[in-house]
């Protein structure tokens, strides 16, 4: 059974009279893909950069990796990496030097041969000399979340990952993320992209109204859903259905959905 690497208990923050989280909780297994869903302004970018400890949280308890948000901010940021909505990229250099300014800020040994590891990995040879402003934007979230790898961190947070891409890069950074989780690294990402959730996460958390009204594998999921009537084939719901169903629901947690 896979430990939790990410444990998340009672989180709020507000800014000034406007409570975005109102006590967040939630578990994230070592080695899964772990998806935020939740619609815009629903606090996930904030809950991200609170675990990411660019934010401070008002109130709550936050364990990542073994370590207490409170007493040891350094432990978390040597276990995780970030990569926000848009690339954190410099154009004017190549992708490669980019790599190897990650790992020179990360006081690494050997930048070159890091670059040329992950170069290799993500299948950038051809284009790891040319200057990232000619690149696709596919290509720039590829060296994006390449730079993000750097020093091998344990979790990556991939905020809202294919915002702004076509069908084409959307679908080439969904396997950069399935080969990520095979390799052993914990993926976090948020998205408001229904079928990216259903394509890619582990399990699913739905954040509204400040708080995780629902949190299971997509299966389970769907039997929230209420049966499908039966004529010539049974129509399975899908993720979309699933959400508005939850969302549209009131009250606190609902039962049989908070697990």
């Amino acid at each position: 059974m896979n430990k939790n690497i990410i444990q998340i208990k009672g989180v709020k923050k507000s800014y000034k009279d406007v409570e975005v989280l109102k006590g967040v909780d939630f578990e994230v297994e070592q080695g899964g893909i772990f998806a935020l869903l939740g619609s815009n302004g629903a606090g996930k970018t904030t809950m991200i950069k609170i675990m990411a400890t660019l934010l401070k949280a008002d109130a709550g308890s936050i364990v990542i990796n073994g370590f207490d948000i409170e007493k040891n901010h350094g432990g978390i940021r040597g276990s995780i990496s970030l990569t926000g909505q848009f690339a954190a990229i410099d154009e004017i250099l190549t992708g490669r030097e980019n790599i190897q300014m990650i790992a020179k800020l990360r006081h690494l040994e050997n930048p070159n041969a890091v670059a040329e590891e992950l170069i290799n990995r993500f299948g950038m040879s051809e284009a790891a000399d040319r200057r990232v402003g000619t690149y696709s934007g596919g290509m720039k979230r590829r060296i994006d979340i390449a730079m993000s790898l750097v020093g091998n961190p344990k979790i990556i947070f991939l905020d809202e990952p294919t915002t702004g891409l076509d069908p084409e890069a959307r679908l080439e950074v969904w396997k950069i993320v399935k080969e990520l989780s095979s390799a052993g690294t914990t993926v976090f990402l948020t998205t408001q992209h229904l079928e990216e959730a259903e394509q890619l996460a582990n399990k699913i958390a739905i954040l509204h109204g400040g708080k995780i009204i629902a949190l299971d594998t997509l299966e389970r999921l769907k039997k929230l859903f209420p049966p499908a009537k039966i004529e010539y084939v049974e129509k399975q719901p899908t993720l979309e259905e699933i959400f508005l169903t939850i969302i549209g629901k009131k009250g606190g947690e609902i039962n049989g959905i908070y697990k």
